[in-house]
């Protein structure tokens, strides 16, 4: 049964990235053509405005999650519905700072951008686009977080799949029939408000919750111990955009945005790969079943390394080229920026790299513990990025989530060495090595090929060609310094597709 559910727990997580990732190039792309690049810029802008609202959860979520571990596993429906009635409370009052936070912003913002836009073409994108961030903490977020830690996330993905479909089919027809910007992420809005009350009826008819049970004890035991981690994963992932917005141009912004595409894709690809093993692991951790989590944990650590060296590597080979042909016509700012590219590729492979290493500290529970490594990472991103941005631009702001992104990783992989998994650091470092000679190998072996001419096609051929060079590599590195994974996994995949 276990193994079911982690294969659904797979599949639909692959199926809702690949979505994504399809439906992403596609708006912004008719954002970009049909409304300009400073648009496209002040959309990205504006989403990351809001997104500093998260800043107020203060690592609740992950803290809920984990605490519905042990009371998930026991089926004790009384504790798991105090934890949800906790979390309920603490979520909607979230929603209500939410909402005068857009309206402190409606009245702030518009003077940030005013030499480009007008104060009410501003404010009313502001309030279009905050509607979707509105439900997500009013009403949709304790949802979630149940069935991720149930280890039925696949029913999230399924409605957000549904909703991403629905949302880019009515985005083009809107765009098609000339209607505004505001129209557009109007629509956008609702159709996502609409995603988390599915959610809701699916969690009304299969859970026996009392979301109004009484309680005199706070049922989430560390409720304010995840505050450095979210704080940090907040900046180290939407502190860019806010950065270039305040101390550079729209147009950096909109570029950013533009090369951030295909990263998003890249990293979406690698979270799909880790659906539910988050949860499997705090399972196993609760119940102290040690044998098994080194078990799972060698696996995680191997596949999440491999997966994201030869997928952010081809990323870094791909990314100029797809730039390429995704702006090809606009002319009003210049996209081409290969070493920006390569940058990005870089501190957002980090990212994927410490995931291994977060899950299990999330999964253990252990906020309070690691909380200053986390402080120590934001500080370090937001000081470097402010100093870099101004002496070299987009390239700055890359800098200080890459050197935030190399210190995390390293501190994490020790962490859990010393107390979870227990084992030398040596093998972290030679995974880091294996890791190394991988990326230098497919980059330089792959860079040789290039488009003949500026096409969607042309691009594809390229990728075809990349994508196969590579994994012929990333084999041959791996079946020399990780025989036994290799073998393991050929033989599951000759038997289930031969």
């Amino acid at each position: 049964m276990q193994n079911k559910i982690l294969f659904y727990n797979s599949v639909m997580p692959l199926i809702y990235q690949a979505t994504t990732i399809i439906c992403g190039f596609i708006l912004p792309r008719l954002i970009l053509g049909h409304f300009g690049t400073e648009v496209n810029g002040l959309v990205n802008s504006i989403t990351q405005f809001l997104g500093i609202i998260a800043f107020l959860e203060l690592g609740v979520g992950a803290v809920v999650q984990s605490s519905l571990y042990k009371p998930l596993a026991d089926n004790d429906n009384i504790n798991v519905s105090k934890v949800i009635a906790s979390a309920d409370t603490f979520f909607r009052k979230l929603g209500y700072i939410l909402a005068i936070y857009v309206i402190v912003m409606l009245f702030y913002y518009p003077y940030l951008v005013k030499q480009s836009f007008g104060f009410m073409f501003t404010a009313t994108l502001i309030l279009a686009i905050s509607i979707r961030s509105f439900a997500q903490y009013f009403f949709g977020i304790v949802n979630r977080l149940l069935l991720v830690a149930d280890q039925k996330a696949y029913i999230q993905y399924v409605a957000q799949t549904i909703a991403i479909i629905i949302n880019t089919i009515a985005c083009y027809t809107l765009i098609t029939f000339d209607c505004s910007v505001q129209i557009v992420y109007g629509m956008t809005s609702l159709i996502f408000f609409l995603q988390p009350y599915a959610i809701h009826l699916y969690i009304k008819k299969y859970y026996a919750l009392d979301r109004k049970i009484h309680y005199d004890v706070e049922p989430i035991k560390q409720k304010w111990n995840g505050v450095a981690q979210h704080v940090a994963a907040v900046i180290l992932s939407g502190s860019d955009t806010v950065v270039l917005t305040i101390f550079s141009t729209l147009v950096n912004v909109s570029i950013y945005a533009i090369y951030f595409l295909p990263m998003s894709g890249a990293r979406l690809v690698i979270m799909s790969m880790i659906s539910g093993i988050e949860a499997l692991i705090g399972n196993l951790w609760a119940k102290q079943d040690l044998q098994e989590l080194r078990k799972i944990f060698a696996w995680t650590e191997w596949l999440i390394h491999t997966g994201t060296t030869l997928i952010f590597t081809l990323t870094a080979v791909l990314i100029v080229p797809f730039v390429q042909v995704y702006t090809h016509g606009v002319s009003d700012a210049n996209y081409i920026q290969p070493l920006f590219g390569v940058l990005l590729v870089a501190a957002n492979s980090g990212h994927c790299l410490r995931l291994p290493y977060n899950i299990m500290i999330l999964a253990a529970g252990h906020y309070k513990q690691t909380q200053h490594n986390y402080i120590i990472a934001a500080i370090m991103n937001i000081v470097i990025s402010i100093i870099g941005v101004k002496q070299f631009g987009l390239i700055g702001v890359t800098l200080g989530t890459l050197a935030a992104m190399v210190y995390q990783t390293v501190w994490m992989a020790w962490y859990n060495s010393k107390n979870f998994i227990k084992w030398p650091m040596r093998k972290f470092f030679k995974q880091m090595a294996v890791n190394a000679v991988s990326a230098i190998s497919i980059f330089t072996v792959t860079s040789y090929f290039t488009m003949t001419g500026v096409s969607y096609l042309e691009w594809i051929v390229l990728a075809i060609k990349v994508t196969i060079c590579g994994i012929f590599v990333a084999f041959l590195i791996n079946y020399i310094f990780y025989k036994e994974f290799m073998l393991k996994i050929t033989d599951k995949f000759m038997k289930r597709f031969c």
